[in-house]
């Protein structure tokens, strides 16, 4: 019985992943009006078959499967400016919390979008054309 209790906290701690981040509370319009001053970057970190099925037209792609990979500092340069918010987002809200911890750490000011990719399509913001 004491192994089975063992065993079953294990699984419910592991499958519990907690985040530090918690999604902004910024307004979709005001994520818009950052991106348009250029004050803001937004990031998709869903995976490259996900972006290759349609994007946003201001996103740029930083995988969280690469995130936790580890990205160079200098290649995560060329893609976020430290000095500018990043509004990261993925297809339900989940994996951004996860992205937006890891970017943190780094130095990085990141704000998760709760709306997924059809959400903010839906919100006005712009699809790539293909």
């Amino acid at each position: 019985m004491r192994h089975a209790l063992i065993a079953l906290l294990f699984i419910v701690g592991w499958s519990a992943t907690t985040f530090a981040a918690e999604h902004t509370t910024d307004s979709l319009d005001k994520v818009k009006q950052q991106l348009a001053d250029g004050k803001a970057v937004l990031i998709d970190v869903r995976e490259q078959a996900e972006w290759d099925d349609g994007h946003l037209k201001d996103a740029k792609l930083l995988s969280v499967s690469k995130l936790r990979k580890g990205v160079p500092a200098d290649e995560l340069a060329k893609t976020l400016a430290k000095g500018k918010v990043v509004y990261a987002h993925c297809k339900a809200g989940g994996r951004c919390l996860e992205a937006a911890d890891r970017l943190t750490k780094l130095g990085y000011e990141v704000r998760p979008l709760k709306p997924g990719y059809e959400d903010l399509l839906k919100a006005g913001f712009p699809k790539a054309e293909p």
